[in-house]
């Protein structure tokens, strides 16, 4: 007997009703009684997605862990019900749980290389997947699903590719593989944990399309956890938003999207970057409450606009909003009746740019090895303006910011930074063209050494060029970025990615450049985080003559920061012009791709 066909109901459910049912879910942390998730309940039918929302440290992935009746280290899963056709996961031995997930429910993780043996080619993989869960009945039956599973996914079926390591593919067709391996035996229900952060916007949108297609098809019930309500909008039928281990208001994505109701869900909104036109983005003052005992009222209640005493001390319960809508708020009623944040949204012109032509790029050409991977690209920053370098990952727009900041040289053609030759490689750079070009990174806390503090990370800028070293400009530095100085204190571990990632900012800002590369630095922010860096960058763009080159794969945030875009795709400029007038009408193919694989709102 298989595991599916020993699937026994649970008493008194209906196991065609759902094929997911998450009742009243509960998770501790093991060693003390203190609530990560509580309270988290919905319900899937086969086919159907399911957004699950919220900022990081909300809980939502240690929802989807549970849900495959798993929990990490350190926390226990002390309540609730996980049924899938009915079956109560979480009652399941660890023999039955082995035996149901791949085959019942499976998983796919936000980095696909954690779900791939480096040390196996990708056809082995996949093949190990469905003789492990008996998957047919021979090898000819399981190799005809392994082909059929190929084209899914859209990748080839062919011996030369599936003798492929996962390093020999790109990061979308790793991904594409791990989903691939997620319903490989038709599962009743596929998690999906973020699978598509940090991908570029026309890569995330083939997953996305992928995903919804095995979901119809193969009648999957399809768990999406993410942080981006724009890209769950265009996939998830229904929507759940989460706020510090709790589900503050799930229902209908149009409702959800359109009239929301609690102020978290409208906060969220309005912190996702709109590619159709110009607004400011409003991040969400303060931070999600650390762990800890949990106390009366609303946990967002610190955080709200609308929020008044009662909301801090009164339990708050989930009430109906329309027959599918609920949502955990007090004052749900008087937020329905304010203008939603989508539509209110607060224009904002271009930035201007102020002066003569700061940096000028003629003709460039960069290579790895024997490989040209940019060709005669030409591109001009005003003094005090902002360019976009926009497209997909493989585009070269990391080479060319690279090499305009001395950390690639293999190139030809010429950079001048205001009208002064740049040599290629930061040894032939003078202590004053070191200290004009300053390089932010994607990834914060690689870039940032563990074993300074704030402190010592900002005033390392500060002794290397000259500057003034006493703890003011510090202070100085990090008001400017809006962080508080009694961060200077602190390490990289114990900063949130934004506060790193404003860190990073700072130190950049330290050495008073004339010209700040900003190399994909929101890529894997939250949006609410990733609203409050590029306000942060908006501000010192207006503020002050700081001119800078803006790298980035997602067109919907260009608007939020620039004033001119220059759009690459295969190492050529192909279009680039001021913000509103090329995104308003694109004339290049590969701009009204991007502009079209953009997640947004309607």
């Amino acid at each position: 007997m298989s595991a599916l066909e020993d699937l026994r109901p649970l008493s008194g459910s209906d196991p065609n009703s759902a094929a997911l049912h998450v009742s009243r879910l509960h998770v501790t942390l093991t060693r003390q009684p203190i609530d990560v998730v509580a309270e988290v309940s919905f319900r899937l039918g086969p086919g159907e997605v399911f957004g699950l929302v919220g900022e990081s440290g909300s809980g939502k992935t240690t929802v989807a862990l549970a849900i495959l009746g798993y929990a990490r280290p350190g926390l226990s899963i002390v309540d609730g019900s996980v049924a899938i056709c009915g079956e109560d996961l979480l009652a399941c031995s660890p023999k039955k749980l082995r035996e149901l997930r791949g085959k019942v429910v499976s998983y796919v993780p936000q980095d696909p290389s954690s779900s791939l043996n480096p040390s196996m080619r990708i056809g082995k993989q996949l093949m190990d997947v469905l003789s492990e869960h008996d998957f047919g009945s021979v090898d000819a039956e399981r190799r005809s699903r392994l082909l059929e599973m190929m084209r899914e996914v859209n990748l080839p079926s062919d011996q030369q590719f599936l003798s492929r390591y996962p390093h020999q593919l790109s990061g979308g067709q790793q991904q594409r593989v791990a989903i691939a391996m997620a319903f490989a035996c038709l599962p009743r229900v596929v998690v999906l944990d973020e699978p598509t952060t940090g991908l570029d916007v026309t890569t995330q949108a083939n997953v996305l399309e992928t995903v919804r297609h095995l979901a119809e098809s193969h009648r999957t019930a399809a768990v999406y956890v993410s942080h981006d309500l724009a890209v769950v909008a265009g996939l998830a039928n229904r929507i759940a938003v989460m706020y510090a281990g709790r589900l503050v208001e799930q229902g209908p994505t149009a409702e959800i999207i359109n009239a929301a109701s609690h102020p978290y869900t409208r906060r969220l909104i309005e912190a996702v970057p709109d590619p159709k036109r110009r607004r400011r983005l409003v991040g969400i003052p303060g931070h999600v409450a650390p762990l800890g005992p949990r106390v009366p009222g609303c946990s967002f209640a610190p955080r709200c606009e609308f929020a008044e005493d009662a909301c801090r001390t009164e339990t708050i319960s989930e009430e109906p909003v329309g027959p599918e809508h609920s949502v955990r708020c007090r004052r749900w009623k008087i937020v329905g009746t304010q203008p939603h944040g989508k539509v209110k949204g607060h224009v904002q012109g271009p930035p201007e740019a102020r002066g003569d032509e700061m940096l000028r790029v003629e003709g460039l050409a960069a290579s790895y090895g024997n490989t040209e991977v940019l060709h005669d690209v030409t591109i001009s920053i005003r003094k005090g303006g902002c360019l976009a370098l926009v497209g997909e990952s493989g585009s070269g727009k990391t080479t060319l910011a690279q090499v305009i900041g001395g950390l690639h040289q293999q190139a030809r053609g010429e950079v001048r930074l205001n009208g002064e030759l740049v040599p290629w490689g930061p040894h032939r750079r003078s202590p004053e063209l070191l200290r004009a070009i300053q390089y932010i990174f994607q990834n914060p806390y690689g870039s940032l050494n563990p074993r300074k503090n704030v402190h010592e990370l900002l005033e390392q800028p500060l002794k290397h060029f000259g500057l003034d070293r006493s703890q003011e400009p510090v202070s100085a530095l990090l008001e400017q970025v809006s962080l508080s100085p009694r961060y200077a204190g602190r390490y990289p571990s114990q900063l949130s990615g934004g506060e790193r990632q404003r860190v990073a900012i700072a130190r950049a800002l330290a050495a008073a450049p004339q010209l700040l590369i900003c190399d994909e630095i929101t890529s894997s922010l939250d949006v609410s985080v990733q609203a409050s860096i590029l306000a942060l960058l908006a501000r010192l763009h207006r503020e002050t003559s700081l001119t800078v080159l803006f790298v980035t794969h997602n067109l919907a945030v260009v608007r939020a920061v620039a004033d001119h875009v220059a759009v690459l795709n295969n190492g050529a400029i192909v279009e680039a012009g001021p913000v509103d007038v090329l995104l308003d009408d694109p004339k290049d193919p590969y701009t009204q791709a991007l502009l079209r694989d953009t997640p947004a709102f309607g």
